[in-house]
């Protein structure tokens, strides 16, 4: 595993401080009605990404995930700006405003969505290491999914594919404790999701995924044995989020108190701390960054106030590639 030094730690916490803030910015113009549609926030789950992104070859590796997508692009290298945009619906957005929350996606940066489907990006991970295998590329795909997605059946039929063909993929279920507002102990007559891996001989295992520390030491085992040719890896990365499933839940199914009791153990708090036990800043240092952050987030916002809505002929050259379909005039012929 690259070591994790003064400079990873710094890194960490003001990515994962950005990641946290850019959302809350979001949840903020969500009610202002200025972001619509479905709002699926991370916050909480923050040390997944910086741990990933600390074990993943990001030149290389490529990322696919479900609905809970805006930070992940981010670390991808997407500019934030675009991806404030996108959930706007600004034709500066990721998408030209077409996919919105759900659906930001950038080849170019190597992440490929945002998916809407539960488990719908399972089989797509797959494929795309799959892609990486025929080509003889030594990429290696990361696949994240909800603890509710593992209850698909496309999740075995892939699991069966991708140890059959000894895939360069990594799976991992991102367990928050709850589907929508179903906890995992009323899916299933089992708690440890990451055991399903078993039944197919696939290396598994669980992670304290609110520390990123333990994140990018799983990580970096299992996409080092993907990319040496050991074939896929099952991650059960235990978190939590703070917000409801999306901005439009109630929250009904937990207590205040249950959040609290996760907030105490938050991976950017934890972070800090350590920065500031070991000296890696002082006081002063670590306001600077949170100064740093403020300001991005603040660019971001007006990035996408200011951005056009996109053309409503977009839509249109976006579904339809024949360039002399003879119903949309305004495409050149």
């Amino acid at each position: 595993m690259k070591k994790i030094t003064k400079a990873t730690y710094l890194k960490w916490y003001e990515d994962m401080l950005f990641w946290r803030k850019f959302e809350d910015k979001l949840a903020q113009v969500y009610i202002q009605q200025k972001v619509r549609g479905f709002l699926h926030l991370y916050n909480g789950q923050e040390a997944i990404l910086a741990g990933t992104l600390h074990a993943m070859d990001t030149d290389k590796d490529r990322l696919i995930t479900a609905y809970r997508n805006h930070v992940q692009p981010i670390g991808m290298g997407v500019d934030p700006k675009r991806v404030m945009a996108e959930l706007y619906g600004k034709g500066t957005g990721t998408s030209q405003g077409l996919g919105g929350s759900m659906h930001i996606f950038s080849k170019e940066h190597r992440f490929y969505g945002g998916h809407g489907i539960v488990g719908g990006q399972i089989p797509l991970g797959a494929g795309l290491a799959f892609a990486d295998q025929y080509h003889d590329r030594d990429n290696v795909t990361i696949t994240y999914f909800g603890d509710g997605a593992a209850r698909q059946g496309s999740l075995h039929e892939t699991f069966n594919l991708a140890m059959l063909w000894n895939l360069p993929v990594v799976f991992c279920v991102e367990n928050n404790g709850y589907a929508m507002g179903t906890s995992v102990a009323r899916t299933a007559n089992h708690t440890d999701i990451w055991k399903l891996g078993l039944g197919y001989e696939m290396p598994c295992g669980p992670v304290d995924a609110m520390n990123p520390v333990k994140v990018a030491e799983a990580m970096s085992e299992a996409i080092e044995r993907a990319r040496t040719g050991g074939g896929p890896t099952f991650l059960e990365l235990k978190t939590y989020r703070y917000r409801g499933h999306s901005m439009s839940d109630a929250q009904k199914y937990r207590t205040k108190d249950e959040v609290a009791e996760y907030q105490k153990i938050d991976p950017i708090t934890q972070v800090k701390e350590i920065i500031l036990d070991k000296k890696y800043a002082t006081e002063d240092e670590v306001k600077e960054i949170d100064q740093r952050v403020k300001d991005l987030v603040k660019e971001c916002e007006e990035f996408a106030e200011n951005s056009d809505f996109p053309e409503k002929n977009v839509m249109y050259d976006v579904v339809y590639e024949q360039e002399d379909y003879p119903f949309l005039s305004h495409k050149p012929v």
